[in-house]
């Protein structure tokens, strides 16, 4: 699956940055925890190890999920979206928190009535997460 040919990888339509749009969800729940990028050597070694490994466009650089927080997405299954240009993570989203903002999910705010409301809780204080920033 990941060989050195890994021609797999061709066969998705990457953007002119080289990247694909990923939607990470958790594997037990079916809820959406994430939206991310990936670029070639992200997708590749999130395929090799089983942990998830997206692009930060703002860092510009590989970010594997957990490597601060320890809260890790063990890959359960890789997808392709039929116009294979965006790629589905089933996970085990370890610790219970995806977001940096200490939620279980990063689609914490609904609208309702013409304004976003804060529908999940915080489960860890992100200060106690991270450090103080």
């Amino acid at each position: 699956m990941t060989g050195p040919a890994a021609g797999w990888l061709d066969e998705l339509r990457w953007d002119k940055q080289g990247l694909v749009p990923v939607v990470t969800q958790d594997a037990a729940s079916g809820k959406v925890l994430t939206v991310a990028w990936m670029n070639r050597e992200a997708l590749s070694m999130t395929a090799a190890s089983g942990e998830a490994v997206y692009w930060s466009r703002s860092r510009q650089r590989l970010w594997h999920k957990g490597e601060e927080s320890g809260h890790i997405q063990k890959v359960l299954e890789i997808r392709l979206d039929c116009d294979a240009d965006v790629v589905l993570l089933a996970v085990e989203q370890i610790g219970g928190i995806a977001c940096h903002t200490g939620r279980e999910r990063c689609f914490f705010r609904k609208l309702e009535d013409g304004r976003w409301q804060e529908t999940d809780p915080v489960l860890k204080d992100p200060d106690l997460i991270y450090g103080k920033r």
